[in-house]
């Protein structure tokens, strides 16, 4: 996170994972983000815990009472097993010290219905690269995505055409590239990603276990999607 920073130097914000199932190490790892300079801390949900949604509140509010970063919460049930629920959020919207989540839920009735019940003041970021468009559409504040480490002028354009009110533009976009976003999405994020950086030349390094190298099947799907996108070429 210390390199990050310094390498950052201020051109853009830093938001640091500091997430953990144990409230402790959460606080731990959020205070330690915080002396290293992170411009945000992003906290995802106790994971095989499965905690409560009282559980869930008092994990944040403890954890928010220790830092003074602001904290983007991080619902992602597919990898924790546990979801907010709107009236979750809305209660967690009331300390000055959470400032939105990272909606990864994929539930878009949960985005709207978090809307109705924090307003404009509580952000959300989609948390999925194929539902950027109607994430926004709603009133996401933009998202955090895999997508933009192999085609950041694609999801550049996309968010500020939304933020522009431009939806149909934006939504042609969203469909010329979710051949590429599928296949960044056909095995456990971050395989494809990083595979694909490997493929353009980045030399991402190897994959640690339990992450794993793709099944050919799979590469060559992903290798289809990034000739297809423009993003590289293959002999």
């Amino acid at each position: 996170m210390e390199f990050c920073v310094k390498q950052v130097n201020g051109r853009v914000k830093v938001l640091a994972g500091a997430g953990s199932n144990v409230t402790a190490e959460a606080i731990r790892l959020s205070r330690q983000a915080e002396d290293s300079g992170a411009d945000a801390l992003l906290i995802v949900t106790p994971y095989y815990n499965k905690a409560t949604q009282q559980g869930l509140i008092r994990h944040y509010e403890a954890i928010a009472e220790q830092v003074h970063t602001p904290i983007v919460l991080y619902n992602v049930p597919s990898r924790t097993g546990v979801s907010f629920t709107a009236e979750t959020y809305q209660a967690l919207s009331r300390h000055p010290n959470i400032a939105g989540v990272k909606e990864a839920s994929g539930n878009l009735s949960l985005a709207v219905h978090t809307r109705l019940a924090c307003g404009p003041d509580f952000a959300i970021w989609s948390g999925n690269d194929d539902q950027v468009v109607p994430m926004m559409s709603i009133g996401a504040a933009g998202v955090i995505s895999v997508a933009a480490n192999l085609v950041p002028e694609v999801m550049r354009d996309m968010t500020h055409l939304c933020l522009e009110g431009s939806f149909q533009a934006a939504a042609e976009l969203q469909l010329r590239y979710t051949e590429l976003l599928d296949a960044l999405a056909i095995e456990v994020n971050p395989i494809p990603v990083k595979t694909a950086l490997n493929l353009m030349g980045y030399e991402a390094g190897p994959l640690r276990l339990p992450l794993c190298e793709m099944t050919p099947d799979h590469l060559e799907t992903l290798r289809t999607a990034l000739g297809r996108a423009g993003v590289c070429s293959f002999s």
